[in-house]
Parts: C-alpha cells; structure tokens; sequence
C-alpha cells in the first residue's frame, strides 16, 4: 500500500476495476431512479389535472363575461335605437321595460315596470324603436298592462305612406303576428310593401309613426271589401325596452271668423267655441280687452 501510494502501482487496476463494477452501481441504482421517475409521473399527472381544471373553470369565466359583454351591447344598441326613435315625436316620452307577459291564450297583452306613480294613465300609446306596440289598458301603481296592436280587440287608425290611404288596423282573428285592415273597398290603392303609419286621428298614437307593413292584398270581385293583411314593425315578441307617449303634442288651431250674430258689445267679436277632438287647443281671436 505504501509503494502504490508512493508509486501508484495499482492505478490502472483501479481504473480496471472501474469499468467492472460501473453496471453492479447502475443496477443497484436502478430502484432509486424508478421510484423518483414514477413519483414525477404521478405528480405531473396530478399537477396537469389540477391546471387543466383550472383553465376550464377560466374559460367557463372567460365565456360568461364574452357573452355578458354581448348582451350589454346588444342592448346598448336597443337603447341607442330606441333614444333615436324618441326624436321623431314631439312631447314627453317614458321609458320603461317589458317585465311579463299575459297568461291569458286569448289575450295578447304586455306588463310594463311604469305605472300610476309615474304617471301612466290609460289610453297612452306604447312603442319600440322600430314602431307602435299598443296602448295602455289597465294602470296600476307601479305596473301597467298594454294592449299589443295584434290583439282582435285592438283597432287603431292607420294610412299608406305612399299616398295617405285611410283604413283601420286590427289585430288578426286567425294570425297572432299579423294586422288586418278593415273595411277597405276594392278601389283603394293599396301594395304589397306599403309602409303604414299612425294617422293621428283619435289623438291617442303620435302621428306618422311606423305601424306596419302591407305583405298581401287580396281583392275579390265579389265581396264588397279587399283583405289586406299586414307584418308590425314593432319587434314585440322580442323587444324589451320600449316607451310610453305620456303627452302627444298638437299645435293650436286657430278658429276661423265665425261670429255670434247675438253678441253685442266688447264681447262681439269673440269667436265662437267649436267642437273639437279630445286633446286639441283652440285659441279665440284676441279683443280689445287683451289688449
């Protein structure tokens, strides 16, 4: 031991013996690594379904918010149409939601959030940004309940854009989405694709509203009317937001000179009261004592 310390004798046998005993330490080795190898199968395994749960409960997260965020935009949209629609008709108008529908299989009818408390009376007209829904029929305190333009017992004045024809729309006895015109004779010029809109008579719907569109027109030679049958415009199987026509504007009419033959006096040239529709404003011509 001391020569091959001194002279290193023995170096290449130990280098020899070297290459020997290397697979004798592999092969002892060989549970060690096995058991390390599996231990970081598994924990990666584990890790892997740990992450990849992970990533779905973010993607279900991701999609809830893409399709929230669509939603607000959708309705933002409905909002901006419906602000746009408003523009067209002079006096006040208030917003309110579609919150139920009727029960009821033969009542076509919608509860809106906006009631007494806000000033909802009934008779006012309800609309969309695309056209007339219905008016109001019932009001209660916080609710009202709108009679839809498609109910049979709904009639309302309406006329050709294209050259002011007159007839009355009513909602069909045999369609749920469709409008009927009573009483048109054979001689009315009336198109497929004619545009209908409020007429204003009767003082309830704000005039030249869209109402519907004219989609067949049937004339038979024998029968004293022709069938027109007509598409609202209102989306109101869908729709949501929509408004109420608290105040429908009209511009004062002046009374033409029609004088009492009895008056005498200061009060001579008054004019006559006349009678007019409900929600009209006549002014009288102006006397000496307004002066």
């Amino acid at each position: 031991m001391f020569a091959d310390s001194r002279f290193g004798y023995l170096e290449k046998i130990r280098f020899g013996l070297g290459y020997a005993t290397a697979p004798v330490y592999w092969v002892a080795d060989v549970p060690t690594r096995v058991s390390l190898w599996i231990d970081d199968v598994f924990v990666s395994h584990t890790d892997l379904l740990q992450e990849n749960e992970l990533l779905r409960e973010q993607l279900l997260i991701s999609q809830r918010e893409l399709q929230f965020m669509e939603s607000l935009t959708s309705e933002n949209s409905r909002l901006l149409e419906l602000r746009e629609a408003t523009e067209a008709i002079s006096g006040e108008v208030l917003p309110a939601e579609i919150i139920n529908i009727s029960p009821d299989p033969y009542s076509k009818r919608v509860l809106i959030n906006k009631g007494a408390n806000d000033g909802v009376v009934t008779g006012q007209a309800l609309l969309d940004a695309n056209g007339l829904m219905g008016q109001v029929d019932e009001v209660l305190p916080s609710t009202s309940w709108v009679l839809l333009v498609t109910d049979f017992h709904h009639v309302m004045p309406v006329e050709v854009n294209r050259n002011g024809e007159r007839a009355l729309a009513r909602g069909s006895r045999t369609t749920a989405s469709e409008l009927e015109l009573e009483f048109v004779t054979q001689t009315q010029d009336m198109l497929a694709g004619d545009l209908l809109v409020s007429s204003g008579m009767g003082q309830v719907y704000p005039k030249n509203y869209p109402v519907a569109e004219i989609i067949s027109v049937y004339a038979d030679p024998g029968q004293d009317f022709a069938v027109v049958k007509a598409r609202p415009l209102a989306q109101i199987a869908s729709t949501r937001h929509v408004m109420v026509v608290l105040e429908n504007e009209t511009a004062p009419i002046q009374v033409n000179s029609i004088r009492d033959p009895a008056a005498t006096g200061p009060d001579a040239d008054e004019f006559l009261p006349l009678p007019v529709a409900q929600g009209q404003v006549i002014r009288r011509a102006p006397t000496p004592d307004d002066q």
